[in-house]
């Protein structure tokens, strides 16, 4: 990367909604702390929105600077910041951005999680930068610890809360006793959840991130698709109220993980799905929209990073310190950490994933049903640590009860869980919980 000549640094924006607002913003309140901290002013060359007429007196740009071509813009940035979102235009501009000897700093997880490699490879053929810092965990510093100060070590797992949207949800679950259905409208009312929340409620979101998180920690590529993805929508207030007796909360994790057989051959399991995490957990304790992900390392051990994953000011924090990086190198004509991927691990496929379960069935409250349930469990190799009984149903002549397994693969379960519903004592098996952090 050879150091840029001009004055300045010419940076330009893709997108002006809240986020970019909030940068647009903060460039030029604190221009020159700023430009201190790079070496050189960042100058604002344009701003590519659908309708430039529209007013943003909250961005604090002259309203010259806004234009629909986007397509010429990059071509004379040094810097481009996309803050549009989507999978295209998003990924062309910044393929013809770094095509024009540009760096990148993007925000777009679900470009990431779809084809982070290919601009990877661009990024690495034009030498330049590429940085995503806001694409998982919004101003959370999470991905610059994972590429440059864990370099060192190992990274063993990575577990967390990705999606603000959905830990509001489950939290408010868990302190109202109201269902799921009547909490995501509240979010929606509240600005927590879009109109359409589909992308949060069903994984999606936390997919793209999970696939983003594994690829740093584990150097090999992973996609979206590689992520086995389960969102929150089946979650029940009786789940809510369940793992509360336990002594559990609900949350929806996205879960790297590094596996080892019994030859010590490794490979990933790569996971995003509702969970029962303890109480005493940390991740029991982050409430609201709020994010935080739990790291475990060979040397350094456990560590926790915990803060706002929305939001315009604290995106516009991780997009501005991505910025930062990306004008010094322009400055000093060096570059940052690219991909790393030489570890290749397998994606191990969820059928093959161990972990522990909580299975809640209801059944005829009569003798011998306890047996008939273990005996299934028995039958497929699925280890019994606790059952639990709830309520008896006098009016259905019905009760429920809660098995909380040890370690099981996926494959096992699921065959136990289709034997549970052929007994005869067995009226329904209403819900089946993976288990961590116990």
């Amino acid at each position: 990367m050879s150091a840029v000549s001009e004055s300045s640094v010419r940076v330009a924006l893709l997108g002006c909604g809240t986020v970019g607002t909030s940068v647009a913003r903060r460039l030029v309140e604190h221009a020159d702390e700023l430009a201190a901290r790079v070496g050189r002013p960042l100058e604002i060359v344009g701003v590519a929105v659908r309708d430039p007429a529209r007013p943003r007196p909250d961005s604090g740009l002259d309203p010259a600077l806004f234009t629909t071509d986007a397509e010429g813009l990059v071509t004379r940035a040094d810097v481009v910041i996309e803050l549009m979102g989507g999978i295209e235009p998003a990924r062309g501009l910044l393929l013809r951005a770094m095509e024009h000897g540009a760096s990148v700093v993007t925000a777009n997880k679900a470009l990431l999680g779809e084809d982070g490699p290919r601009l990877y490879e661009s990024a690495a053929r034009h030498g330049v930068d590429l940085y995503y810092e806001a694409s998982v965990a919004g101003a959370i510093p999470l991905l610059r610890p994972l590429q440059m100060s864990l370099a060192g070590d190992s990274v063993e797992r990575v577990m967390g809360i990705v999606n603000g949207t959905t830990n509001f949800v489950l939290d408010k679950m868990d302190r109202s006793n109201e269902d799921l259905d009547t909490v995501l409208a509240e979010a929606q009312a509240l600005g927590y959840a879009e109109a359409d929340p589909t992308a949060d409620v069903e994984g999606y979101d936390a997919r793209a991130k999970a696939a983003i998180l594994a690829s740093l920690a584990f150097h090999t590529r992973v996609a979206a698709p590689d992520v086995s993805c389960e969102g929150i929508m089946g979650v029940t207030a009786e789940d809510i109220r369940a793992a509360r007796k336990m002594g559990c909360v609900v949350k929806l994790l996205a879960i790297c993980a590094r596996v080892r057989d019994d030859r010590g051959e490794e490979s990933l399991s790569v996971r995003v799905h509702p969970t029962l995490v303890p109480r005493s957990h940390p991740l029991a304790s982050v409430h609201e929209a709020f994010n935080a992900v739990f790291i475990e390392t060979a040397l350094a051990g456990e560590l926790m990073f915990y803060g706002q994953g929305a939001g315009g000011d604290p995106t516009a924090s991780a997009v501005l310190g991505d910025l930062v990086q990306a004008a010094r190198h322009k400055v000093t004509g060096s570059r940052g950490p690219g991909e790393s991927a030489y570890a290749d691990l397998p994606i191990l496929p969820l059928a093959q994933v161990e972990t522990r379960y909580a299975i809640r069935v209801d059944v005829l409250d009569r003798t011998g049903v306890l047996a008939h349930v273990a005996s299934a469990f028995a039958e497929h190799g699925v280890s019994i640590e606790s059952m639990r009984q709830g309520v008896r149903r006098s009016g259905d002549g019905l009760a429920s009860i809660t098995i909380a397994t040890h370690a099981a693969t996926d494959a096992a379960l699921a065959r136990t869980v289709d034997r549970l519903r052929l007994l005869d004592d067995v009226s329904a098996v209403t819900s089946v919980l993976r288990m961590e952090g116990i």
